[in-house]
């Protein structure tokens, strides 16, 4: 596999990849959340009820209402437990995860297609009250939770497609009264992430966008100004989901963004926060909706696990020579889960207490389920 716009010419060594050739993930018919089929957009793993393991909180409702979720493990990836998350069934994308008051417990941040988006607050054991609703109706695809106006409380990101995206900015209470918007008015953001990719100590935001708009970075000021853009991707991308973090281990965050009908793509940082090395990955034609990146073999590197609609899922597993002596591909790829699914959504975290980490998958029409990551026989 060869990049397609420039070749990197710094190279550091990076630790081997015998310990992804030994890794794969494994579901039976008892690793599901619950019994329901929903129209389920997202799910995220933190530990709700403060007894030291990982729940899940799972949003449901893509185009109609339907009821949230909480799934709390009882005992290493045994979720026994279910617990509706609010009570007005609503047409739910996205429920992240932060702590919004300063409690010291992690509350949820619900967003929501044209019906209130709102913050529910925990008790500190598993238990959420209504907080303050986010704005006015939008058309809200995903949310994004960080810290952007350095203030060491976390604000809240919203992107809307074909609509205006927001920030909340949080007062430390909960409270998210004051509202700006980043990227341009009629935008099709679908996802956003959050990372300061030049160095200056400030979070820039990493736009993904369809309907034939090109993805884009905006450059943070410092004084929440996000006026300079540095575009990555072709003119034409239909880009689902980004990500960002250190792939090739050179100090430098990289993007990587999931594509649909074309391959997904690794854009290598540089430290003038420009992406110009492209380096695709994944089937030519893939349906990538949702990525996160972990070390899902515990060899100090950082991996890709995408999401796909209508094909299998898949862990790409970091390939050092690639990115140390520019040989073979960049990454091993290792699928699992069912051809037929549509995953719009998925978070990764040691279910059961083994050192490695879980997967599980937000399914819209079918169970959502979950993986354990094993050691292949």
């Amino acid at each position: 596999m060869k990049f397609l716009t420039a070749i990197l010419m710094v190279f550091i060594v990076l630790p081997t990849l015998a310990a992804a050739e030994t890794r794969g993930f494994v579901s039976s018919t008892r690793t599901t959340l619950g019994t329901q089929a929903n129209l389920t957009a997202s799910a995220r793993l933190a530990d709700f009820d403060g007894d030291g393991d990982l729940d899940v909180a799972v949003a449901n409702g893509r185009h109609w209402p339907q009821q949230n979720f909480l799934f709390l493990n009882q005992v290493r990836g045994r979720f026994n437990v279910q617990r509706r998350l609010g009570t007005d069934l609503r047409t739910t994308y996205a429920t992240e995860v932060a702590d919004l008051d300063g409690d010291g417990d992690l509350d949820i941040a619900v967003g929501n297609d044209m019906a209130p988006s709102q913050v529910m607050l925990n008790d500190g054991h598993g238990r959420f009250v209504p907080g303050a609703i986010l704005g006015e109706l939008s058309s809200v695809r995903s949310l994004t939770l960080a810290d952007l106006d350095g203030d060491r409380d976390v604000d809240i990101l919203a992107t809307s497609r074909g609509r205006p995206n927001r920030i909340f900015l949080n007062d430390g209470n909960a409270g998210f009264a004051i509202e700006k918007t980043f990227g341009g008015p009629s935008d099709s953001t679908i996802s956003v992430a959050v990372a300061d990719l030049n160095k200056d100590g400030h979070n820039d935001l990493v736009l993904a966008n369809r309907d034939g708009q090109q993805s884009y970075v905006l450059l943070n000021d410092g004084q929440l100004g996000f006026q300079t853009k540095v575009y990555f991707g072709g003119k034409r991308d239909e880009t689902r989901a980004v990500a960002v973090g250190d792939i090739n281990g050179d100090g430098m965050m990289d993007v990587v963004a999931g594509n649909i009908g074309q391959p997904n793509a690794l854009y290598l940082g540089d430290t003038s926060g420009r992406f110009e090395t492209c380096v695709p990955f994944g089937r030519a034609d893939s349906q990538t909706y949702a990525i996160k990146l972990a070390d899902m073999d515990n060899d100090q590197s950082l991996d890709v696990v995408i999401g796909n609609v209508a094909q299998s899922n898949a862990v790409f597993f970091t390939n050092a020579t690639f990115f140390s002596e520019q040989t073979g591909d960049a990454f091993s790829e290792t699928r699992f889960g069912d051809v037929t699914a549509a995953t719009y959504g998925l978070d990764v975290g040691d279910l059961d207490g083994d050192g490695f980490d879980d997967i599980v998958t937000a399914n819209s029409g079918s169970l959502n389920r979950f993986f354990f990551n094993r050691a292949k026989r």
